[in-house]
């Protein structure tokens, strides 16, 4: 008997806009027009016989079948994703990892630890990628993520790691070394600004408690890599988090000239999937990065960073 089943087409269309709420951003992803992500979309509501979304003016929101159908065809993908890589690569997806975290976190901080567990698990193949604090845990292909926030994410289940901690920093050819400010001289100085979160310079004034009501602008750039590559190269002062620029600080391509770290309302959480709680890799990756923690002691980050 044939199938009952949908185009492929028509399910990547629906899923993807589904998970922007937005034809265009769909349409961009896949590579289509925004008109032929509708047109995709409307062929699967007729196939179904059911409406997905509700459409008000710009706007699109699920309709209740259209949720639960979203939630259910994201595993389903998923699923065929899984075992279309097993086809090509001769082994199961349950044998590997796949970590999601922030960029910079990515490119920083984990390469310097993740060689160890890689030397000590080698059966088990790792894939690092890109993961938001809004990652759905409930369909995300992830098994684990390491991701700033308050720990609160909706089918997870996470482990706090260390705190956040902010500073503005500073090239010397910018600010010299010897210089003697006050906090709100930054404002006399070009600054740069993260388009990624846009309200971390009011963060750093309401954490050092400074009262200031000038306006605050500047380049702006998508994420802390491209932040600190710029503040090296003396584009302006920038509110980092001073976990990735140990390595700047102590050979003195930068400074903190406007005082100490202050720790931010935020700390990284180990984050991983409720449905996948049982996953031994997951549980051996974090038994892993738990001891790696112990055993470099953060405490000294928590207290001079």
């Amino acid at each position: 008997m044939r199938r009952y089943l949908p185009s492929l087409s028509a399910l990547h269309a629906f899923e993807a806009a589904a998970r922007y709420m937005n034809f265009t951003k769909a349409a961009e992803d896949l590579g289509l027009t925004q008109s032929g992500i509708s047109r995709q979309i409307r062929n699967l509501e007729d196939f179904l016989g059911t409406q997905l979304f509700h459409r008000s003016g710009p706007r699109l929101v699920l309709t209740e079948t259209g949720a639960n159908y979203y939630r259910d065809l994201a595993l389903t993908l998923d699923r065929l994703e899984e075992i279309s890589i097993d086809a090509v690569r001769g082994r199961s997806v349950d044998t590997s990892l796949m970590i999601g975290t922030h960029p910079t976190f990515a490119s920083r901080w984990l390469p310097q630890r993740l060689g160890s567990f890689v030397s000590s698990y080698p059966d088990i193949p790792v894939e690092v990628t890109l993961a938001t604090p809004s990652t759905d845990f409930e369909t995300t292909r992830f098994d684990i993520a390491i991701l700033r926030g308050a720990g609160t994410w909706l089918h997870a289940r996470s482990i706090e790691l260390f705190p956040e901690t902010l500073a503005v920093v500073a090239s010397p050819n910018l600010v010299p070394l010897d210089a003697k400010l006050d906090p709100l001289q930054f404002s006399e100085y070009p600054l740069i600004q993260n388009a990624g979160r846009p309200s971390l310079w009011l963060h750093w004034l309401r954490l050092a408690k400074l009262s200031y009501s000038g306006r605050i602008q500047g380049t702006r750039f998508a994420h802390h890599e491209m932040i600190i590559n710029a503040a090296v190269h003396g584009l302006g002062l920038a509110v980092v988090p001073v976990l990735y620029v140990r390595e700047e600080l102590k050979s003195g391509q930068l400074h903190m000239p406007f005082g100490s770290p202050l720790r931010s309302d935020d700390s990284y959480f180990l984050v991983y999937p409720e449905r996948k709680s049982h996953n031994p890799n997951i549980i051996v990756f974090r038994d892993w990065m738990l001891r790696g923690i112990r055993r470099d002691s953060m405490e000294p980050l928590k207290a001079n960073f």
